[in-house]
């Protein structure tokens, strides 16, 4: 056998074992998506905030119920467009949904999300809110760096980049909706386009 033979076998052999332990049929459109509904979800949320009776937001009015519930649906929307196209293209690539691969993805993913979710709501509960969308965008990238070892490695400077805005916002805190809309709108279309012309086209 020829070294280009030895090496076509190790490239095979290389994807096979990738293809076991990594779910990668994360589509780049359900990123972009996300972004967009991120954004319109910021519009709106601004638009009420900025035509309610004090022009601010505080925690016990209906304003912030109201915010509540538009990010509620953002992250219903980008949930549930992600599950849809990522098992289209699981079926047209031929791979499951759910194996051992997704399934590590998941539980990576969701550890420090939900821990992060909760801290949130403790520091909400105890009035100290200033924080809040920087500590979002930290326990999203940790989620996001933490899934990517079960998934397509680029996955993770997303993750390093929510992280530095956060990082970023908790220094400016005044500023955390911009910062908001900068990392879950912007920074998501950016990597979703990026993801759908390397990986899924």
């Amino acid at each position: 056998m020829s070294n280009k033979d030895y090496l076509k076998d190790i490239s095979e052999i290389k994807h096979l074992m990738n293809k076991s332990s990594r779910f990668i049929s994360l589509s780049g459109l359900s990123g972009i998506l996300a972004g967009i509904y991120a954004l319109i979800g910021a519009a709106i949320a601004y638009y009420i905030v900025a035509n309610s009776v004090r022009g601010y937001l505080i925690l016990d009015g209906n304003v912030f119920k109201i915010c509540v519930a538009i990010l509620i649906m953002v992250a219903v929307l980008s949930i549930g467009t992600g599950i849809f196209l990522t098992t289209k293209k699981a079926k047209k690539n031929g791979e499951k949904i759910w194996d051992n691969s997704s399934k590590r993805l998941v539980i990576n993913f969701l550890i420090p999300l939900i821990v992060g979710g909760l801290y949130i709501l403790i520091i909400l509960n105890q009035e100290r809110y200033g924080h809040t969308a920087a500590l979002m965008l930290i326990f999203y990238g940790l989620a996001l760096i933490n899934a990517s070892k079960y998934s397509i490695g680029d996955i993770r400077y997303l993750g390093f980049t929510q992280i530095i805005l956060g990082l970023i916002c908790a220094l400016m805190p005044s500023y955390g909706f911009w910062f908001w809309v900068i990392g879950f709108g912007f920074m998501h279309i950016i990597y979703g386009s990026i993801m759908h012309f390397k990986y899924d086209r």
